[in-house]
């Protein structure tokens, strides 16, 4: 029997821990067998950037549970089987949460449909391997940014990308830790460094703004060995903005840097951007080279 849980969560700032929404889909032998899905009390501010993408806000979690209350539901839905989500951010999210309530995140085996789908399309294998983009290309219609849509978007992709190669779910296991030789790399006027082609986060421009514990350096060379372009100025090419965390706690706008107001002003007008602070990126980078 082949059985995979596919997950997606959604947040209330900046902060990965702040989880307000969860949703799961458990797919058996490519049919969608259970679904869960929850909001979650932040215990923690909604930014405006954040609402604008997903409409959660502190109505919506009035009655609900915080991270700790559902973790349990959590361990039992994922825990010993192989759990999917697009990209690893949904996974930082888990073990972020986890740590800020002292719990243990879900042991599970993780499977990056991001990275499924950069080698089963050859027009993915560089850029344009969102989770909306990927759906599109497959007729696949949903209502994205909320958890539950995306969760079951994901796992969609990971049968398509089955039934497209011919590659079983353990075989997909494997294969996604294998190179990408993507001879399409492109670079930008703006790119400061160019990331290693077989990144898991290839085709992503990165910006750093605020005070970061890393120094800069470090934090471009780690950002390039995961595959990101990086880049000094946040424009219409950026999709990742890393903040320090210090800065991230500060909710007067006047406060943020000028790139983190640009990259704001450019999410409200519809561009794709994620902005995740310091210690998020770091958890990033050591989840991804596992």
């Amino acid at each position: 029997m082949m059985e995979f849980v596919s997950i997606d969560v959604e947040t209330a700032n900046a902060n990965m821990a702040t989880i307000c929404q969860i949703g799961v889909a458990r797919f058996v032998n490519g049919e969608l067998a259970d679904e869960w899905q929850s909001y979650v009390d932040p215990e923690d501010y909604f930014d405006k950037v954040n609402v604008s993408v997903h409409g959660i806000h502190d109505a919506t979690v009035a009655d609900a549970p915080n991270f700790q209350a559902v973790v349990a539901e959590l361990d039992r839905i994922l825990s010993g089987r192989v759990v999917v989500s697009h990209t690893h951010f949904d996974r930082v999210a888990l073990h972020q949460a986890a740590a800020r309530y002292d719990v243990a995140p879900p042991s599970c085996t993780w499977l990056d449909t991001a990275r499924v789908a950069r080698r089963t399309w050859s027009e993915f294998a560089v850029r344009g391997y969102g989770l909306s983009n990927v759906c599109k290309k497959l007729g696949y219609q949903f209502r994205h940014h909320d958890a539950l849509e995306d969760a079951k978007a994901a796992g969609k992709i990971l049968l398509a990308a089955m039934a497209h190669s011919g590659l079983g779910l353990e075989e997909w296991l494997t294969k996604v830790r294998q190179p990408i030789d993507p001879s399409k790399a492109s670079g930008s006027s703006t790119v400061k460094r160019q990331g290693n082609a077989a990144g898991p986060l290839h085709g992503e421009v990165i910006v750093f703004t605020g005070a970061l514990k890393l120094p800069r350096r470090e934090a471009a060379d780690l950002a390039a060995r995961l595959g990101c372009q990086v880049a000094a100025n946040v424009t219409k090419n950026t999709s990742l903005l890393v903040v320090g965390d210090q800065d991230v706690k500060r909710l007067s706008g006047h406060t943020k840097s000028n790139k983190h107001r640009r990259a704001e002003d450019l999410i409200l007008a519809g561009q794709d951007i994620r902005i995740l602070q310091e210690s998020d990126f770091r958890e990033l980078v050591e989840v991804s080279e596992l």
